[in-house]
């Protein structure tokens, strides 16, 4: 049987014809070529400026500096998500603040985002227990659905917090009609193989604000006072001025040239993945596959399945659902489940991981597995099945009929 993995980037020719160009031109590191996909990406999500950066973690650190973060400052970030997310913030200083999410969006929630607020901060937003200044929060948009955003905003508002979003898996995502970096708040985008349109490696912060878009171009380039293409221009054989200190986040032309192409592909790309979502939904209808729960997807909301990820239903599979032992039974029927998969040839993988469960953050903060429930269970139960574009029906198909066997094996 052929192998099917978890995805395949979708590429052709007018990859290999673009990046030819690039090379033919001499100039390969970041340059014109960034700036033409950089304007590409922030017209496409409705915002005037993009700041492509190295991946989408330095794109995070970028935005959390210019947002001014740092020492003595907390950030609120979900648990369930990459550990990139939370990394971020450590980079600056500042001390993430981890939530729970929901079980049906996998997103943070704004009753959390409430919660935590009013339970751990004072009237002037100071830490209760560490006496740090709350000065932000990551929403995260995970595997390609943007969180309840205009009720976040409106939180945030409230109580005189920034918003980040790490929109990492949802380039492309919106509610109703607006895009979801065009919610008012620094958006950061990742070009990594797994997401939508890929560059190899690279991310991208959004904004609509000239200043900060300017401050973050220096930044990425050791806070240099002008732009390579600008020193160019001009007397291209003296060096910059250095006004600040600065990192090496810039993305080459060569990836750029990868991720143009693959822009012009990326309303095909995404109503693909759609329409095969929609039929794995389907399918675990028909089939019968009722001990795997689907993505929920609310009511106006545009999801752009960068992963199709499900959760093994405990109550159909005679489990209690918060009993920690009883998700930990779950949670190793899952993983037989996925290496009979991977026997046959078909890969899968965990959603994403719950951060107060792995190493660092338990021992830096002293986390316990039922801190964060939902983050618990998703982290056990949660499974990502194979999605792509040239997936075939009959790939599908194979996949649910071989779970359905391997459930069977396995329970």
């Amino acid at each position: 049987m052929n192998n099917i993995p978890v995805i395949i980037p979708y590429m052709n020719q007018d990859e290999i014809d673009e990046v030819a160009k690039v090379l033919t031109s001499g100039w390969v590191a970041q340059g014109p070529k960034v700036a033409e996909f950089e304007h590409m990406i922030a017209s496409y999500e409705n915002v005037k400026y993009g700041i492509a950066a190295t991946s989408c973690t330095t794109a995070l650190h970028l935005a959390l500096i210019v947002m001014g973060l740092g020492e003595g400052h907390d950030c609120i970030v979900p648990s369930f998500t990459f550990t990139a997310s939370p990394n971020s913030v450590l980079y600056t200083g500042a001390t993430p603040v981890l939530a729970d999410v929901s079980m049906d969006t996998y997103n943070i929630t704004p009753g959390e985002l409430e919660r935590i607020i009013s339970e751990q901060y004072d009237d002037n937003l100071i830490n209760k227990k560490t006496g740090n200044l709350l000065k932000a929060v990551m929403v995260v948009n995970l595997f390609g659905l943007c969180a309840e955003l205009p009720q976040i905003n409106e939180i945030a508002q409230k109580y005189r917090v920034q918003v980040l979003q790490d929109s990492a898996c949802a380039f492309g995502a919106k509610i109703n009609d607006t895009m979801e970096a065009d919610f008012g708040n620094l958006t950061c985008l990742s070009f990594h193989p797994r997401k939508s349109i890929t560059t190899g490696e690279g991310g991208m912060v959004l904004t609509n604000d000239e200043s900060l878009a300017n401050k973050m171009k220096s930044l990425r380039s050791h806070g240099a006072s002008i732009s390579e293409t600008d020193r160019h221009k001009n007397a291209g054989y003296l060096l910059p001025d250095f006004n600040e200190l600065g990192y090496n986040y810039r993305m080459t032309d060569i990836q750029a040239a990868v991720g143009v192409a693959q822009m012009r592909k990326m309303d095909d790309i995404t109503n693909t993945r759609r329409q095969k979502a929609h039929l794995y939904d389907q399918l675990i209808k028909d089939m019968d596959v009722d001990f795997l729960i689907p993505p929920f997807v609310p009511d106006g909301y545009f999801h752009t399945y960068q992963s199709y990820v499900c959760v093994l239903n405990m109550e159909r599979l005679g489990f209690v659902g918060d009993k920690l032992e009883d998700i930990e039974k779950a949670s190793a029927l899952r993983n037989q489940i996925m290496q009979e998969l991977d026997e046959q040839g078909i890969a899968t993988r965990v959603g994403t991981h719950a951060n107060h469960l792995l190493r660092h953050y338990r021992k830096r903060y002293g986390y316990k597995p039922d801190d964060f429930i939902n983050s618990y269970k998703l982290d056990k139960l949660s499974i990502a099945l194979p999605l792509y574009v040239q997936m075939t029906d009959e790939d599908q198909i194979r996949v649910l009929e071989a779970f359905k066997m391997a459930i069977k094996e396995c329970n």
